[in-house]
């Protein structure tokens, strides 16, 4: 039975607590609201309010009794049932929110509030059905607003309905009289539905009708861009070859430096056909044209150079070099180096650079109308061309640099130029000293400040690194410099941060900053429900489905997928030496504890007196944030701040199932990013670890379909075997059992009897000329007969010494972990140091020790 309503004086004062809801003075609310409880204890209404403002002031499960209570009061309140739905939306439990709010919805059917509440968490939960029979009510309830009809036509277009969501545009356009006038906001509204109704017939497949229909609302259209590009767009999916070649002229006239424009010329010029390196050389004149059309332009001069070969391409290639040369375009090299991929062509450009520079030096430069400047600008670029991973030569790069910087020392790219080849070298600590003189040169330039950052934090230096960020930071930020960059989620740097952590094995401080990335891919999850509301209000129709679209993406983009195999990586190595969790038993930190080389006895002393200290520790940081607490004069009562009480990490690294936690992440990156073979790598090895042979096998499928000849696929396969033949390992299931013989059995290894020594051997035999490869058989031979260790010793010395001009800094740090891996002796680490210190000479961890 419903509550008799509220007194008048109290009803008064009922209005006044959801007016400070809205303006976010909960204090003043509570005050009222527990006015109003001491006259009338069971009013459930107030109540629910209570509990909203409670939870606002971060008091979230007492909100939750309260809340609870004042369902039990009054179960016939939709405010109770809102309520109620909001706190399950406050700690993204939406599926429970959505139960809330159609509860409420049952008491108060036409409530508006209540409907767009819903209707914005079902478009987040991505059900498209619900969402369009909450726009149907909503649009019922008000018919007479134009973003209530645009809001029923996304809920159909995005669950599919493309016809029904045309159909509500045109009903609604039928309801105009006349366009809005021009310079309003209902007429930008208005242009932007007709680009989103165009939207709508092209995706249904109607293309012939999309261009038609352009026409009629070209008049009526601001952006006129839009109607140029989907009118070019259109006539060449329809094959009107000649139409969309004069679009398309029209398009580059107005940004002639758009390359997209020039790949849709090249497919009207061949009239649909198959574009083939022979066809587009015929090209060339029609380039040469548009060169000559727009002088100042890059792309029709850079366009050509992609598919012309020989004479023609070294011709072309000359000028272009020589014009950006001569005009003294930092960006030369970064222009050309795609072409890098073509070895015919990177060998022709350097020549070309070398005939230039020859020119330069011999003859008088500014009789040619060439200056100091650009012999500068030259052995830049020459200094780039041989710091190229394809075409490195290190000491030819440090060559030119260097006389680059005799002309021009105070060259801000020229220093940094110097510290990326240092960087190259395996100078890691050279690199970041160079990069930081670099940014000393220019203190306001915040890019040179982020790139020093960066060489810091690859050093592991990682409170210098946030020593130099701070200089462009917000440092009264709550939580200083650090806050501030979380604040303002910069991810790149979070990641390096963490990356730097786990290379000195502080797990805790890692796995921070993972979780931290983790929540900022979350917060940006979150923050649609601001648009769903706002863009219909905007009428900013197209933008808001591309950020949905992009959203359903939103975690394959590369910064989490890196973060995400980081955390995982990071969980892995917990699991295998849980005494990390213990920052003083952290391996090769100055003065601390060497964990391994300890006897039993001693690893525990060792592991009881290291968790005192953190106990120790725990308690000292709670008592001085406690204190700091006290003291601080919170300036906003009403907003308080929440503390953090694991600035460290440690509660993450005591974790007693790393392999659990990271399945958070697994499961991430299986779902978004299935394609990419690091991702079935790292699946597979979660799996394994938990002994879960289904999901593993699919994994090792997986990445065995994506690259069969994989150095790390074909080492989990013999894994994957050894683990199902493992005495004491446990049995599957029928099931599981013909899965595994119908799939792993039948099209990875040849039977269930397989010689894996045989399968092994075939593979090193096969491979044995690359070095990535060839690690790979061998730890899976180590993986076999754990006494190979010699015959291992003997393949990778050899190897680095056949292969040393090959080897790069990640090669020699593989081979030196898998001596590690195998026990091998002091001898074979000494040889294969010395195989690498000729081209690694400035590497010094690679010269001290692994």
């Amino acid at each position: 039975m419903k509550q008799p309503p509220l007194a008048a004086k109290d009803a008064s004062l009922f209005r006044q607590v959801l007016k400070f809801y809205e303006t976010k003075q909960y204090k003043k609310g509570l005050k009222a609201a527990e006015q109003i409880l001491r006259k009338n204890p069971k009013h459930g209404e107030t109540l629910a309010m209570k509990a909203l403002i409670i939870n606002c002031l971060g008091r979230s499960d007492e909100a939750f009794t309260i809340a609870k209570d004042a369902i039990k009061q009054d179960m016939q309140s939709h405010v109770c049932w809102h309520v109620y739905g909001l706190l399950w939306r406050s700690i993204k439990n939406f599926d429970e929110a959505i139960k809330a709010y159609k509860f409420a919805l049952r008491f108060e059917p036409d409530s508006q509030q209540i409907l767009r509440d819903l209707a914005y968490l079902q478009v987040q939960m991505k059900d498209y059905a619900g969402y369009v029979e909450s726009r149907r009510l909503i649009l019922q309830g008000r018919p007479q607003l134009r973003a209530n009809w645009t809001g029923l036509a996304i809920a159909q277009h995005l669950n599919g309905n493309y016809a029904e969501a045309e159909s509500i545009l045109t009903k609604f356009e039928g309801t105009l009289k006349k366009a809005p006038p021009k310079g309003t906001p209902e007429y930008i509204e208005h242009s932007e539905a007709g680009l989103y109704k165009n939207m709508v017939i092209y995706e249904a497949g109607d293309i012939e009708r999309a261009l038609e229909h352009l026409d009629t609302i070209q008049k009526l259209t601001l952006d006129k861009l839009s109607i140029l590009e989907s009118r070019a767009k259109y006539l060449s999916l329809l094959g009107r070859w000649e139409e969309a070649e004069k679009s398309y002229d029209v398009l580059v006239d107005r940004n002639p430096d758009k390359r997209g424009y020039y790949i849709e010329l090249e497919r009207c010029w061949a009239k649909g056909e198959e574009i083939t390196g022979a066809k587009r050389a015929q090209f060339q004149e029609k380039y040469a044209k548009l060169t000559e059309k727009y002088p100042r332009a890059d792309a029709p001069k850079r366009v050509p150079l992609d598919f012309l070969e020989g004479d023609a391409f070294k011709a072309a290639a000359d000028n272009y070099l020589k014009g950006l040369l001569r005009r003294e375009v930092p960006s030369t090299f970064a222009n050309v180096k795609a072409l890098y991929a073509d070895p015919a062509k990177r060998t022709v450009i350097p020549e070309l650079v070398h005939d230039f520079l020859l020119s330069l030096e011999g003859e008088n430069t500014e009789a040619n109308g060439s200056t100091p400047k650009t012999l500068v600008w030259t052995w830049y670029f020459l200094a780039q061309h041989y710091d190229h991973h394809r075409t490195r030569d290190t000491k030819k790069a440090l060559e030119y640099i260097n006389k680059a910087l005799e002309a021009s020392p105070t060259l801000v790219e020229l220093q940094m130029t110097l510290a990326r080849i240092h960087k190259h070298m395996g100078d890691v600590a050279g690199a970041m000293d160079i990069m930081n003189k670099a940014r000393e040169s220019d203190l306001k330039d915040r890019f040179i400040n982020t790139k020093c950052a960066k060489y810091q934090l690859r050093n592991n230096c990682n409170e210098e690194a946030l020593k130099t960020m701070s200089l462009f930071t917000r440092n009264e930020a709550n939580g200083g410099p650090l806050g501030d960059l979380l604040e303002m989620q910069c991810v790149w740097y979070l990641t390096e941060d963490a990356e730097a952590y786990y290379r000195q094995k502080k797990v805790g401080l890692a796995l921070k900053r993972y979780q931290a990335i983790w929540k900022i891919f979350e917060d940006w999850t979150e923050d649609q429900f601001d648009f769903h509301s706002f863009s219909l209000r905007k009428g900013q129709i197209r933008a808001y489905i591309d950020m949905i679209r992009w959203e359903n993406t939103l975690r394959s983009h590369p910064f989490f997928t890196r973060a995400a195999i980081g955390a995982v990586k990071t969980y892995l190595l917990l699991a295998e030496k849980p005494h990390l969790a213990h920052g003083t038993l952290a391996n090769g930190g100055d003065g601390e504890v060497d964990f391994d080389s300890l006897s039993t006895a001693d690893r525990k002393k060792a592991l009881k007196k290291a968790k005192r200290e953190a106990q120790k520790q725990q308690e000292k940081e709670a008592a001085e944030r406690a204190a700091k607490k006290d003291d601080k004069k919170i300036a906003n009562e009403d907003a308080p701040k929440k503390e953090d009480d694991d600035p460290v990490g440690q509660k993450l690294a005591q974790t007693t199932e790393p392999l659990v936690d990271a399945m958070k992440f697994v499961n991430a990156l299986v779902e978004y990013s299935p394609l990419l073979l690091k991702v079935q790598n790292i699946a597979f090895e979660v799996y394994l670890r938990r002994k879960k042979h289904l999901l593993a096998l699919k994994s090792l499928l997986a990445a065995h379909k994506l690259s069969p000849e994989d150095a790390t696929v074909h080492e989990n396969i013999i894994r994957f075997k050894k683990s199902l033949d493992a005495p004491g390992s446990e049995v599957l299931p029928a099931e599981a059992t013909e899965i595994v013989n119908s799939e792993f059995y039948t099209n990875i290894l040849p039977s269930k009897d397989a010689d894996l020594v045989a399968f092994n051997e075939q593979y090193l035999k096969k491979h044995k000329d690359c070095p990535e490869k060839l690690r790979g058989a061998l730890r899976a031979r180590f993986l076999i007969d754990q006494s190979s260790t010699p015959k291992i010793e003997t393949s990778v010395v050899e190897s680095a010494k056949k292969d040393a001009d090959k080897y790069t800094i990640d090669d020699v740090a593989q081979s030196l972990a898998l001596l590690q891996l195998v026990k091998a002796s002091d001898k074979a680490v000494g040889e294969l140091k010395e195989a690498v210190k000729g081209r690694w000479q400035n590497a010094g961890w690679v010269v001290a020790g692994f």
